[in-house]
């Protein structure tokens, strides 16, 4: 009968243990938001972790006094275009690499993990110089195109992974039902694939929201800024606005937190598990 007690007192036991730990590995973004409710001031003098007195301070200085809010829709509208535009042709080049193998197939997905390893700042002097030509200095489309084609070959491999998962008898069932083979892979394949289209959806937004060399080489005007970029402007020569800087680094953890509220089901259950049975 001390079976149950004994399971019990360890599943206790575990959950402070990892209590403890996600306390402590959480740590450092918790002092973040916690010292953004300080001013600088206070946080020069503050001998405590928790603020005495609490103050929004930081949060007004940002939204009346600095173009933080432009920041922010800038990475935003970089981001999600960035997003879309390479999780829609990974999944295409993705479900071609899983389904039609041949030489030329092949030929490019080895091709792939080249272009994975060619530094991106290699091409960007070249890069600068095309775009300026173009007229697209200070233009979001210019690092919309980057960090679609960086992310790429990365968001392709996955994809394809991804695919090769799903069973091929699903899309034989719907081309014997009338589906063209575009329609099997619209209505078929890639409803299934949200937990792969999810993960794509994740390292790209990450990549393209925290980026900050080719934001910091394309945008120079104060109105194109991202958020990495703008949030320097915190950081002088000589001082730091620290409060302020906690403040911006705190609201900019919030897109990214809402983010995963959404997709962390799709990436939770998989959804192809149990889409064929016998």
């Amino acid at each position: 009968m001390a079976y149950p007690r004994t399971s019990a007192r360890r599943r206790r036991i575990l959950f402070v243990v990892l209590a403890a730990a996600t306390l402590v590995i959480n740590l450092p973004i918790l002092l973040m938001v916690l010292n953004s409710f300080q001013t600088t001031e206070q946080l020069m003098t503050a001998r405590r972790l928790i603020p005495e007195q609490p103050t929004i301070a930081n949060y007004l200085y940002l939204s009346q006094r600095t173009a933080f809010w432009t920041y922010l829709s800038n990475s935003m509208l970089i981001s999600f275009a960035s997003t879309i535009v390479s999780a829609t042709i990974a999944s295409l080049a993705g479900y071609a690499l899983s389904r039609y193998r041949g030489a030329v197939t092949a030929i490019y997905s080895q091709a792939l993990f080249v272009v994975q390893m060619f530094p991106i700042i290699l091409a960007l002097i070249p890069l600068f110089v095309l775009f300026r030509s173009l007229g697209l200095i200070n233009s979001p489309l210019s690092v919309i195109i980057l960090y679609s084609v960086v992310h790429l070959p990365f968001a392709t491999w996955m994809a394809r992974s991804f695919f090769d998962s799903i069973p091929r008898e699903l899309e034989e069932a719907a081309l014997i039902d009338g589906c063209s083979a575009f329609g099997a892979f619209a209505r078929i394949v890639l409803p299934l694939s949200g937990p792969g289209l999810a993960a794509i959806a994740i390292f790209s937004f990450l990549f393209s929201y925290n980026e900050f060399f080719v934001a910091n080489l394309f945008l120079k005007d104060q109105s194109a800024m991202t958020l990495p970029v703008g949030i320097r402007m915190f950081m002088q020569q000589y001082s730091t606005d620290w409060g302020s800087l906690m403040a911006a680094a705190t609201v900019t953890l919030v897109p990214t937190f809402i983010l995963f509220l959404f997709v962390q089901k799709y990436i939770a259950y998989g959804a192809v598990s149990g889409g064929v049975k016998g």
